[in-house]
């Protein structure tokens, strides 16, 4: 199978932060969501990933090639969206099309056309009057026209109302429909991930906690409820974190470790990635 990224064994240190050798594999027709706190490192992967700044040790593939190595046609398959919209505010989108047509040789004006007709972007209304959702559509569209067979969003959903939310959301699977586009997206809301992600992907505190498919994460995790007595007797090497009042204990475990006849509910990415972002639990 063909990879859309590869990333092994990247770092990158700064005085106050470091990332420690990241691995992560996107295989191609899928979309990966890459989540973590304000500050684990989620940005710091997508610049270096991007050849935005030099890593320290290890290297970013995106099509099997690092961006430095890449012609300009090659990068042109690659859409990049922001949490900010940076096109000049002045302009419309008609005009923004334009501009795009002199960047880039293969520039579809007419899906950008369609698209932004499709998502109810007003066509002469200046960008600095659009709402943020507006502004996010705008941009999706733009990186989207150029041929781009990947795209990569680094909180592209933040501080846009649930609505706005699904609907970019919906246009990311209808781009990956065509089995050889992938979306890779950075977002601290799980709710968003859990909906539309095939591979999740944590980081926490500048390292990979875990990357995986899904699927595969809500089969191994289960919340195990019991009683502090009972709990003392978990093999406590399936415990990933847990709560704990004056009687019972909640707790994510490995499901496949525990013995014994205790209540395991199914656990959602929420809950897993809730549980892992405890302190002193990794």
């Amino acid at each position: 199978m063909n990879n859309a990224i590869e990333i092994k064994n990247l770092c990158k240190n700064y005085p106050s932060f470091s990332l420690k050798d990241v691995n992560i594999t996107l295989p191609k027709g899928y979309i990966m969501g890459y989540v973590g706190a304000n500050g684990a490192g989620k940005s710091t992967t997508i610049a270096s990933l991007l050849g935005l700044i030099k890593s320290d040790s290890g290297f970013c593939l995106i099509d099997g090639k690092q961006m430095s190595q890449m012609t300009k046609a090659e990068k042109s398959g690659v859409g990049v969206v922001l949490d900010e919209c940076n096109f000049p505010e002045t302009l419309t989108w008609k005009q923004v099309d334009k501009f795009m047509k002199k960047i880039y040789h293969n520039w579809d004006s007419e899906k950008f056309t369609s698209d932004c007709i499709k998502w109810k972007l007003p066509e002469k209304t200046q960008v600095f009057k659009y709402s943020k959702g507006m502004k996010m559509k705008l941009s999706i569209a733009a990186a989207m026209c150029h041929g781009a067979k990947l795209l990569v969003l680094d909180e592209a959903t933040s501080g846009l109302d649930p609505v706005v939310r699904n609907e970019i959301l919906d246009i990311l699977l209808d781009f990956v429909q065509d089995e050889e586009n992938s979306v890779f997206m950075s977002s601290h809301i799980i709710s968003d991930l859990e909906k539309v992600c095939d591979y999740i992907t944590f980081i926490k505190d500048g390292r990979i906690i875990f990357s995986a498919e899904k699927e595969r994460l809500t089969e191994q995790y289960g919340i195990l409820r019991c009683s502090n007595s009972d709990f003392e007797k978990i093999d406590k090497t399936a415990v990933i974190a847990f709560n704990q009042n004056s009687f019972s204990t909640d707790a994510l475990v490995h499901k496949s470790r525990i013995a014994g006849d205790y209540i395991i509910d199914k656990a959602n990415v929420e809950d897993i990635m809730l549980y892992y972002m405890k302190e002193g639990k990794e």
